[in-house]
């Protein structure tokens, strides 16, 4: 959920993508959401698109957000530990932020549940902010000049042919 100043809701996501990989399986214990339409909300005049953890592996998704409006994607994620999860997790986030011309904040709960390393990633897949292996908080500006200026260089939802 995101919530504005005043505390009142601005957006409702539920998951859609379970992860039923690695051995664990999520769907034992939780459904997915009913909807896979893009849940997209506008503060400050910044649009944000909203994504949950294993969602994060599924472009479709994200550019769906893009497509839908979206400037900044927000991924909440308790990403699990294991073999070349943290770079996965890194590579996916900037991944995510190239293809569709956006920041990505994605944000992890720290180890040892899951890896950490909270990023900010923008639309160029540099990342501008990394938080690391511990707990921690920190306030960062987007500048939709840069995507703007992004998506004119690189102008793929113009060009893109598939759908």
């Amino acid at each position: 959920m995101a919530f504005g100043p005043d505390g009142g809701r601005l957006a409702f996501y539920r998951k859609i993508h379970l992860f039923d990989a690695q051995g664990f399986g999520e769907s034992t214990f939780i459904k997915p959401g009913p909807s896979t339409a893009p849940v997209v909300f506008e503060y400050g005049g910044v649009r944000f698109g909203l994504m949950t953890c294993y969602d994060l592996r599924f472009p479709e998704l994200a550019r769906s957000l893009a497509d839908a409006g979206a400037e900044v994607l927000l991924v909440c994620s308790s990403w699990v530990p294991g073999e070349h999860k943290t770079e996965q997790w890194l590579a996916l986030n900037a991944a995510r932020a190239i293809e569709n011309s956006v920041y990505v904040a994605g944000v992890c709960q720290a180890p040892p549940v899951s890896v950490g390393r909270s990023v900010l990633v923008d639309p160029m897949g540099v990342v501008e902010a990394d938080l690391g292996l511990e707990p921690g908080v920190r306030t960062m500006e987007v500048s939709l000049e840069t995507v703007e200026r992004v998506r004119e260089s690189f102008p793929m939802f113009r060009q893109r042919r598939l759908l």
